[in-house]
């Protein structure tokens, strides 16, 4: 194994592009774009006859409730991971609570932190703090455990390609060699005090939630960064290489580069204190750049593997993409605070948390604690960033998706960090939601705030987390983790109007007591949706027919197989040309005024009458004729989205008979 070690020296330079420099200049140079708090739409609150308000609690036998989806299977954590069952992993208290701290409520623990998901071939990857499980699912309503590997560090982010395997740890309690004995404090040592908190501080703002926290005594053998394992053997996976950085890998992302077949890179998103140089030589801490020009902050690091020796991996650039243009100032963006009376308090940007890469479009989407990001990633090596936008309503930036076009980016914002209720009838439903931007001439412009409907109790953590695409044509479907606020399928197709389409929600986990819990991420794949369910386990969903969805559009997304997928590293989706795919345009044509019922019908029909094996040639040639009827009919569609339905139906119309094969 090798530890490669960060190194200021090697600090990319991030090239601006001049469109950063045109932002609104009510916050300085090249700040960032601000919309009005209430100038667009944010879908309305469920009513209390909702299902999902009031369910039973429970860890496992809670109350459910459940719309447009199925659910297959529920397979609980293993040991050393789960509630009652784990592998407790030593943390030494380094530092006591503030002396004004209020007194905390009840809470309880249930096992180890199961995280991110990643899926290659026939097998799911499940991150947890205390290490990664590997599950065949050959047959989704019968998961089976492969592998359990116990490698304790934090988060537990996880990326898959090929025979490797990536894993994020940030954690103080990580070590070099997978060890759960932790690291030792030097015999006499005292725990610090952590400072009051000022008084004019809410205990919900990002500062008290994410605050730098104090750092044990520098040791050598502490891992915080990224881990490479080789699972070319999945029952025996091994660590080829650790990846050590100064503040650590709270999440990374995969990014494949179509030019470069000899290599992979992480980017690497850390959010946690910075080292002492003492335990990693580079690291500098403080967050005034004019006092400390070569701070680890404001920042993110990229990691070149090879794929030939993933051992010789190591840190290529740490480029900063936070810089103002105009000024240099490498603190260029939100400074955190909040935007005025009756807004949030957001995070600064001196981080992201996630970023997503598009390579299908040349793009990068990062969310980077105060402010959403836009980057060009054609060289993965420097990316460059050509729009940041930040929002009155967001607390801390979390994660992105890009619609499919690359027309649209949804970001999220964890309001509470995750650990809190955010989803209650009190809350706002632009707070802790997914704020939708429209993306053109590679501009982001904010369209509409998308949040779970249904009320949640003071017990149940919630607000917007991980999720990914659901591949119908012809949509934007996103398929979303709300913590203990369940799952959540919500059509984004027209981005100023989302709505909710399928949800599963359970009761709290516990009666009495807050605990962590629900889910962290929720990925469709090949058919199924996956959740990781931090207390419990993985459950397995599949979509079902509703007022909503049709068999049909179920039947099309299901055309769609991945052979690998990282969420984070957004694949393009593409479609065959087929019956099945032209009756899913067909159902989303009948819900419209684009096209008539009548002639809904009598293409319907003629699909029939040709989705044979050996149509009738005046079938065949009708057929065509009315593909080219529907090609020049789109120009007059009622919504930008008809028209691309009518375009991709006249598309496999002009194919004739072929089109069933």
């Amino acid at each position: 194994m090798s530890v490669q070690r960060a190194s200021r020296l090697s600090r990319g330079t991030l090239t601006l592009s001049l469109a950063a420099a045109c932002f609104t200049p009510a916050l300085g140079h090249a700040q960032d774009k601000i919309p009005g708090p209430s100038t667009v739409y944010s879908n309305p609150r469920a009513s209390s006859s909702d299902p999902r308000v009031g369910l039973k609690p429970g860890l496992y036998d809670a109350g459910e409730a459940i719309f447009g989806l199925e659910k297959l299977a529920s397979i609980p954590k293993p040991a050393g991971f789960a509630p009652g069952n784990f592998i407790p992993t030593v943390t030494p208290q380094i530092e006591l609570p503030p002396a004004n701290q209020p007194p905390r409520p009840p809470s309880v623990q249930f096992g180890s932190t199961n995280s991110d998901l990643a899926f290659s071939g026939n097998h799911v990857f499940v991150g947890n703090y205390n290490g990664i499980n590997f599950y065949d699912i050959d047959n989704p309503a019968q998961v089976k455990l492969t592998t359990s590997l116990v490698c304790p560090g934090g988060q537990g982010d996880v990326s898959v390609y090929g025979h490797l395997l990536f894993m994020s740890a940030e954690a103080v309690n990580g070590r070099l060699d997978c060890g759960t004995q932790g690291l030792p404090l030097p015999e006499g040592f005292v725990p610090a005090q952590a400072p009051p908190r000022p008084a004019n501080q809410a205990e919900e703002t990002p500062e008290a939630e994410r605050r730098p926290r104090t750092l044990p005594p520098a040791d050598t053998n502490r891992f915080r960064g990224v881990r490479i394992f080789d699972i070319g053997k999945l029952s025996s996976p091994q660590q080829v290489a650790a990846v050590q950085t100064c503040r650590g890998s709270h999440t990374h992302t995969l990014v494949i580069d179509p030019n470069d077949k000899e290599n992979v890179y992480i980017y690497v998103s850390g959010t946690g204190t910075v080292r002492q140089a003492a335990e990693l030589s580079g690291c500098v801490s403080g967050d005034d750049p004019a006092a400390n020009p070569d701070t680890s902050l404001f920042s993110i690091d990229i990691i070149k593997v090879p794929l030939a020796h993933p051992e010789q991996a190591k840190i290529v650039s740490s480029p900063r993409i936070f810089t103002d243009s105009q000024t240099g100032n490498i603190n260029g963006l939100w400074k955190r605070g909040n935007h005025g009376p009756g807004t949030q308090t957001t995070s600064g940007t001196d981080k992201c948390h996630d970023i997503t890469v598009y390579s299908g479009v040349g793009l990068a989407a990062g969310a980077c604690s105060g402010n959403g990001l836009l980057l060009d990633i054609h060289d993965p090596v420097h990316p460059v960033r050509i729009d940041a936008v930040s929002d009155p309503n967001y607390a801390f930036w979390h994660s992105a998706t890009f619609n499919n076009a690359g027309t649209k980016v949804l970001f999220t914002d964890e309001w509470g960090g995750g650990g809190q209720p955010r989803c209650r009838e009190t809350d706002p439903m632009n707070w802790g939601a997914d704020a939708i931007f429209e993306l053109s001439n590679r501009k982001l412009k904010l369209a509409s705030y998308y949040k779970m409907p249904a009320s949640q109790s003071d017990l149940e953590n919630c607000v917007a987390h991980n999720g990914s695409l659901i591949p119908i044509p012809g949509r934007d479907i996103f398929v979303q983790a709300w913590y203990q606020g369940g799952v959540s399928m919500v059509d984004f197709t027209d981005a100023s109007r989302p709505f909710e389409v399928a949800y599963f929600d359970r009761g709290p986990l516990d009666a009495e007591k807050h605990g962590l819990g629900g889910y962290w991420s929720v990925y469709w794949y090949n058919g199924y949706i996956y959740g990781s369910e931090i207390a419990r386990g993985v459950d397995v969903f599949k979509m079902t027919p509703s007022k909503f969805i049709t068999q049909n559009e179920i039947d099309a997304a299901n055309q769609v197989h991945f052979d690998i997928l990282n969420v984070q590293n957004q694949p393009k989706i593409t479609w065959p040309q087929n019956f099945v795919v032209a009756k899913a345009y067909l159902d989303q044509l009948a819900r419209g005024n684009s096209v008539s019922a009548s002639k809904i019908s009598a293409l319907g029909a003629l699909i029939a009458r040709v989705d044979v094996s050996q149509p009738e040639a005046a079938d065949v040639a009708q057929l065509k004729t009315a593909g080219a009827a529907l090609d020049k009919d789109a120009a007059q569609a009622k919504t930008p989205a008809d028209a691309e339905r009518m375009r991709a139906l006249a598309a496999i119309f002009a194919k004739g008979g072929a089109a069933h094969f």
